[in-house]
């Protein structure tokens, strides 16, 4: 009786999580529907989620080779989100590390300014940062906007936490051989967090590549502009054709569920290792 019951529960809550996952998922294949559909079809009731008439590849044509340099704006957030994850990644693990297996006396000091670094709004970094920048040449540039995302106090802790879990064994061990700090870091620490390291890599390709309010603050250039920009003012000129917009908008998150497909092993397992420590 009590299997019973269980297999029961089981199969209702099946039930109730599937229904929930088709209507959290229905606004995406809605989109994706839409971009290839005549513009005439997109409201049509009942709502064609399979259209029958398509407009081909027509829809995305037009938003990468129309009027607007779409692949120039994709451009630039891939090279903006792929630097600024690669430094941001970096630092932050060598910033985790010493923080972690290195000792000396302000680390506990250090990392606590760190974190208080974080309690403060990215809002109110926005006048300082700008007037910053339009002092010293970086306003209006990629490298300005890269150096906003390059540097995360959300990093720096998190992965603290997963260098603090290695056992201090395996330190010592290639100490006694020889090696030193960087050697060890390489070659031992960065290793045994790698699931750790692709996870935060994957959060801040997506903070980066979804960031709006750094682009729209820091670039006036129209050539320079990312993605997120671009949306918008592609949304602008053309909001009257929906089946064009939501081809714009399933081509700016396609490199989201890409890099998300490729490394969600990574983030399992980094799920996964956080859950046994703690």
């Amino acid at each position: 009786m009590v299997k019973q019951l269980s297999k029961t529960r089981k199969i209702i809550l099946t039930i109730i999580v599937g229904v929930a996952g088709i209507v959290f998922i229905s606004p995406l294949i809605w989109m994706l529907s839409t971009s290839f559909k005549l513009e005439v079809d997109v409201f049509k009731y009942p709502i064609e989620w399979i259209p029958k008439r398509t407009n081909g590849l027509e829809n995305y044509k037009d938003v990468w080779f129309g009027d607007s340099p779409f692949y120039l704006y994709y451009w630039n957030s891939i090279k903006v989100a792929v630097i600024t994850t690669i430094i941001s990644v970096t630092v932050s693990s060598l910033a985790a590390y010493g923080l972690s297996k290195v000792k000396f006396k302000a680390a506990s000091l250090i990392f606590l300014v760190i974190l208080a670094t974080y309690m403060v709004p990215p809002q109110a970094n926005i006048v300082p940062l700008f007037l910053l920048y339009r002092a010293i040449g970086f306003f209006d540039t990629h490298l300005g906007l890269i150096l906003v995302g390059s540097f995360s106090a959300l990093g720096t802790f998190m992965l603290r936490q997963f260098f603090l879990g290695i056992p201090n064994d395996y330190i010592d061990a290639a100490k006694m051989d020889g090696a030193g700090h960087m050697r060890i870091f390489f070659s031992v620490a960065v290793p045994l967090v790698r699931p750790a390291i692709a996870t935060y890599a994957i959060l801040r390709f997506i903070w980066t590549w979804n960031d709006y309010m750094n682009p729209f603050i820091f670039l006036r250039t129209d050539a320079l502009y990312t993605i997120q920009l671009a949306m918008e003012k592609f949304a602008t000129i053309n909001g009257q054709y929906y089946a064009l917009t939501m081809a714009a908008a399933v081509s700016a998150i396609l490199p989201l569920l890409i890099v998300f497909v490729i490394g969600q092993r990574q983030v399992i397992d980094g799920i996964a290792i956080g859950g046994i420590k703690g």
